[in-house]
């Protein structure tokens, strides 16, 4: 079930960045109001997390896992561009996070 909160943390975060985005300064009604519903969200889902995984390795695989999907979303969603260097370091990102989750103890299993 920790996972899942996690997962929901993550996705949430996602949705309230990519919201702040189109809240344009928090000018426009709508995306500002997702902007703060879905950052309670995914802060209260991490809250859960913290019951059974380590502060430092949810922080870790919450914001990686963030800033790689925020990317594919600007990419894919907003226009945004990406240069090599910066898919080469989501890259090292995903490769991070894989090895806290398949090596690291600290990882609840």
């Amino acid at each position: 079930m920790t996972y899942i909160w996690l997962m929901t943390a993550i996705i949430a975060e996602v949705i309230a960045t990519t919201s702040l985005k189109l809240s344009e300064g928090f000018s426009r009604l709508w995306p500002s109001v997702a902007t703060i519903a879905f950052y309670a969200v995914a802060f209260y889902c991490l809250s859960l997390t913290m019951r059974t995984i380590p502060t430092g390795v949810i922080y870790a695989i919450w914001s990686g896992a963030g800033i790689v999907l925020i990317g594919a979303v600007g990419w894919l969603f907003l226009d945004q561009k990406l240069d090599w260097p910066a898919v080469a370091g989501m890259a090292l990102i995903i490769l991070g996070v894989l090895v806290i989750n398949l090596f690291s103890k600290s990882v609840a299993h």
